[in-house]
């Protein structure tokens, strides 16, 4: 009976939970743990499946009551730790997976290459080593560059001495990532051996670089530079949802093939 006590007290004092898709907006949400409030693109819905399973909702479509935790990984986990879901909830009974951190980081990481492969469609994706240097090069340049995780250093060096070279002091503003391997870049781009790619402007681009903040936001990696910059014009890192109000600012390497500098991937 204590036991029963003991959690209802706990769940009046959790944050309330959202009314459900197409059921409200309000701009701002609390997360559970931290009690912060902010905007949903900085966090993470949470909702209770039909079996008790706390389900992470990344492009907040599920149906249902959610609940809001902030978008790390060291906040989901403190989450699973204090049993935050079971509080929100107003449940003893629901089933939180030990690993949840690691399932979100995993879709996390889904969500980027998907949205890498429709930055491709949309025509936003140049790749082969010397055609992403005549890009840097070029009168309106990239917007981001892309390395291969298992890139070698030559390659990399000689695209950032493209970039110092058109850029000079402005290279800050222009993302270098390496967080996909070359058989993630080669899945997403549908190509073989991609080790260095860039993006020029486009709605693809935009879409992209909301979700590698978002990344790189939970995995604790972003640059103060990252997390305090804003989306661009239309940008959100998730799909945007009823009950959400959506800002409109904010492996392995290929056998054989050496990162020289000379030009690498599909061309």
């Amino acid at each position: 009976m204590s036991g029963s006590v003991d959690l209802q007290a706990e769940a009046e004092d959790a944050p309330p939970l959202d009314r459900g898709p197409g059921r409200g907006r309000e701009p701002l949400r609390t997360c559970i743990v931290t009690r912060v409030t902010q905007s949903p693109e900085a966090m993470i819905r949470f909702v209770l499946g039909p079996d008790g399973a706390v389900v992470p909702d990344l492009r907040t479509r599920l149906p249902g009551r959610g609940a809001w935790v902030t978008a790390t990984r060291e906040t989901v986990a403190a989450a699973v730790k204090r049993r935050a879901f079971n509080r929100a909830f107003r449940t003893s009974g629901a089933s939180v997976p030990p690993d949840l951190p690691d399932r979100i980081a995993e879709g996390l990481r889904t969500d980027l290459r998907q949205a890498l492969a429709l930055a491709n469609k949309a025509g936003c994706v140049v790749t082969g080593f010397g055609k992403v240097e005549s890009a840097i090069l070029g009168p309106e340049s990239v917007a981001a560059v892309i390395h291969a995780s298992d890139a070698m250093p030559d390659g990399r060096r000689k695209l950032a001495a493209a970039l110092r070279r058109r850029h000079g002091d402005a290279i800050s503003a222009i993302p270098v990532m390496d967080d996909l391997s070359n058989p993630e870049l080669d899945m997403a781009l549908g190509r073989d051996h991609v080790i260095h790619a860039a993006l020029v402007a486009g709605a693809g681009t935009t879409g992209y670089l909301a979700r590698w903040r978002r990344f790189r936001a939970f995995e604790g990696l972003a640059s103060a530079s990252e997390a305090g910059a804003p989306l661009d014009a239309g940008a959100t890192a998730c799909d945007s949802h009823d009950d959400v109000m959506t800002l409109t600012r904010p492996g392995m390497p290929a056998a054989g093939r050496a990162d020289d500098g000379s030009p690498q991937g599909s061309d």
